[in-house]
């Protein structure tokens, strides 16, 4: 029991760091400009930089915990992303700055898929298990919304390089307890081949479809960066498909209609829920007025009800009804809170206007995202798991990306329009999620030497 607890505490420890520093950069980026001297069409970079490198590696990396060790991957990554931390909370220059962030963006994707593979693969379905994810959830969930407040305590009170090197402590501490706690790898005589031309063909195609779409609001959809990164994301798939002798995805994943279809409701969720972030705090601080703290102490509600309702609520539910009608539940609930929050007026305060829709939202993200976490690596085997988690790391980063781009491409500073877009997505999800497998989550475990292909075979429909 207490291996476990340690366990899952390393895991959504090294989570929460990676998700924490997506969001709390955000509010230091003027306090990085003046420090710094960037440009305003360089100051985007900071938080680029880091959000396509992690985009983009993230299929390596979940595909490298498979073949080179989990424990290996994990302290590998965690170990980047600390020394970049503290590179990037020394930096001089604008350019050590990014170049630091890009490579914080690379160690967080081979941390990402090993968090959610070490509990996948130590585990085997069943309560436990889905406690475990459930948790991990809410950590990253309450993560993305505490990082404004975060961010803003740090930038106010020390100076916005903390916000980087707070990271060093934790990192450390993390290596430590990762090298005592975590299980060692197992020992393997085969030859293990890292699918380098896939990995490049996918990091290339994601970081020049998500550019390229950001730039769709003054350049058009028949950008030569956009077309270049769907030409190198068709590419891709002819090449795991026929030549890939390791294949990252390999296509006894998407044969699952459990996992194919999971990436599909987790792709659309991120679509809208990640760039809630960005619109809600937009409307704070330029409706409301809100500094940014202020603005992010805003979002506390969200964190708490989410985490409450995903950290405890929802396993219950888990073990009682079936995680598709869960998963449509919290999407039927967050496309009501999208629909409120559209509806909302400049005249309207806090309470009426931000507070009610933020805790409708907050119910719907708190049943979500468990049961699309266990539902997108459900039946999966141990051989496979980082690859599972570095597709569905993928799809949901993919998603918010490709989401957040298209929402201000199409909407530019439409609030309106842009939470009813959010819902329509939601809309959608709930949709998609009619056509999953029933699955409860209180049968028992399935033996780890069957394929995935057999686990889906005998799961109820």
């Amino acid at each position: 029991m207490y291996h476990n607890v340690v366990l899952l505490f390393i895991a959504c420890a090294a989570q929460f760091m990676v998700v924490l520093d997506v969001s709390a950069v955000n509010v230091a980026l003027p306090s990085m400009r003046a420090s710094l001297g960037f440009t305003d069409g360089g100051l985007h970079w900071v938080v680029n930089a880091y959000v396509l490198t992690f985009a983009g590696f993230l299929l390596a990396g979940g595909r490298a915990a498979d073949l080179f060790g989990r424990k290996r991957v994990f302290r590998t990554g965690l170990a980047l992303f600390t020394a970049a931390s503290l590179a990037g909370g020394l930096a001089g220059t604008d350019t050590v700055l990014v170049v630091a962030r890009a490579a914080q963006g690379l160690g967080a994707a081979a941390l990402a898929p090993a968090t959610l593979t070490l509990l996948t693969a130590t585990h085997q379905e069943g309560p436990r298990r889905t406690r475990m994810l459930a948790v991990w959830a809410a950590v990253a969930m309450v993560a993305g919304a505490s990082g404004s407040v975060v961010g803003g305590l740090l930038t106010d009170y020390l100076s916005w390089r903390w916000i980087l090197l707070v990271n060093v402590p934790l990192g450390i501490a993390g290596l430590i307890a990762a090298t005592r706690v975590l299980p060692d790898d197992e020992r393997t005589e085969r030859r293990r081949h890292l699918d380098l031309p896939g990995a490049a063909l996918a990091t290339a195609g994601l970081a020049a479809t998500t550019y390229g779409v950001s730039t769709i609001g003054t350049h058009g959809w028949a950008t030569p960066l956009l077309i270049a990164g769907v030409g190198a994301l068709a590419a891709f798939a002819v090449y795991e498909n026929r030549f890939a002798r390791a294949p990252l995805i390999p296509s006894r994943l998407l044969r699952s209609r459990t996992v194919s279809l999971g990436n599909v409701v987790m792709f659309l969720t991120g679509a809208c829920l990640n760039p809630m972030w960005y619109f809600l705090t937009l409307y704070l601080q330029e409706v409301l007025h809100y500094g940014p703290l202020r603005a992010g102490l805003g979002f506390l509600p969200l964190a708490a009800v989410s985490a409450v309702v995903g950290a405890r609520v929802t396993p219950w539910l888990m073990r009682r009804a079936d995680s598709r009608l869960l998963i449509i539940a919290g999407a039927v609930a967050g496309c009501a809170g999208f629909v409120w929050q559209s509806a909302v007026t400049p005249q309207d305060g806090y309470a009426s206007g931000v507070l009610g829709p933020v805790l409708v939202l907050a119910v719907g993200l708190g049943l979500l995202n468990a049961p699309i976490t266990a539902t997108a690596t459900a039946g999966v085997d141990r051989a496979d798991a980082g690859a599972a988690s570095g597709l569905m790391n993928t799809t949901k980063q993919v998603g918010g990306a490709l989401g957040l781009a298209g929402l201000i491409a199409v909407c530019g500073t439409s609030y309106t329009t842009a939470f009813l877009i959010m819902a329509a997505l939601l809309a959608g999800t709930a949709v998609v999620a009619t056509a999953l497998p029933s699955t409860v989550h209180t049968r028992a475990d399935v033996p780890s030497s069957r394929t995935l292909g057999e686990r889906d075979a005998t799961r109820p429909r």
